[in-house]
């Protein structure tokens, strides 16, 4: 791995400083303030016992996510797009993608006929705001369980769930593999990787794009090594965090 040191004096292998406040919001049956260096991503679940029309008599639990950006977590101020009366195709996909990431290592039988709706909100963006929702995200679903668990509408010997869950991004600058983008070296990426892997080191998703040259099967697996790396690392972040407080 290559010691050259980018902007922020991280090497090629390093993540930015990860924090993750477990309980922020009084409110929401579980929640995290999660930050990948300037990124900063607020994630809530809400615990509702029940579940959509279409689930009902099942015997099946549901998890969904939605994502959001505030309109000045960019440098340039962005309509919500509520006020634009319809949300963006960006929104959806990650949107989609946080919540079939989630739903991966949650069991909807040992979740029972209860939905969880997991809501990313990202207050600062400076690169992998979906991947940051995605680690974040699955520290809110665990203390919703939790705090269902405590209310009785999840049984004591339920075990919804079957695997931790994290994610970041990955690309190539300069010829170079890197973990962890942050905005400057996502614009100017070669390639550009989102990756969600288990705590077991298993793929979730991998979404990765050649934004000049296509890459080589050898780049792919050194993006791929970096990934399990760094989400390894989250696993372990994330572990510390749940930890925490109880």
């Amino acid at each position: 791995m290559s010691n050259d040191f980018r902007k922020d004096g991280r090497t090629a292998n390093q993540l930015r400083p990860i924090t993750i406040e477990r309980g922020w919001s009084d409110q929401a049956e579980g929640s995290a303030l999660i930050s990948f260096g300037k990124t900063r991503v607020l994630c809530t679940a809400s615990f509702t016992n029940g579940v959509p029309r279409w689930k009902q008599g099942k015997g099946q639990g549901w998890v969904t996510a939605e994502y959001s950006m505030l309109p000045r977590s960019t440098n340039d101020r962005m309509d919500r797009e509520a006020v634009k009366g319809k949300i963006g195709g960006r929104t959806h996909e990650i949107s989609r993608l946080i919540g079939r990431s989630l739903r991966a290592v949650v069991d909807m039988k040992a979740l029972g006929e209860n939905t969880i709706v997991i809501d990313c909100d990202v207050l600062q963006a400076d690169g992998g705001t979906r991947t940051a929702a995605i680690t974040g995200a699955y520290v809110a679903l665990v203390d919703a369980i939790e705090w269902a668990r405590t209310k009785k509408f999840i049984g004591q010997k339920s075990q919804p769930l079957i695997d931790s869950l994290s994610a970041v991004s990955v690309g190539i600058i300069d010829g170079v593999p890197m973990l962890d983008l942050a905005y400057v070296e996502d614009v100017r990426a070669e390639t550009d990787m989102n990756v969600v892997v288990t705590g077991r080191g298993l793929f979730v998703e991998v979404q990765g794009t050649a934004e000049g040259a296509p890459f080589d099967r050898a780049e792919l697996d050194a993006l791929l090594d970096l990934a399990l790396a760094g989400t390894a690392e989250l696993a372990e972040i994330q572990a510390t965090a749940l930890g925490s407080g109880e």
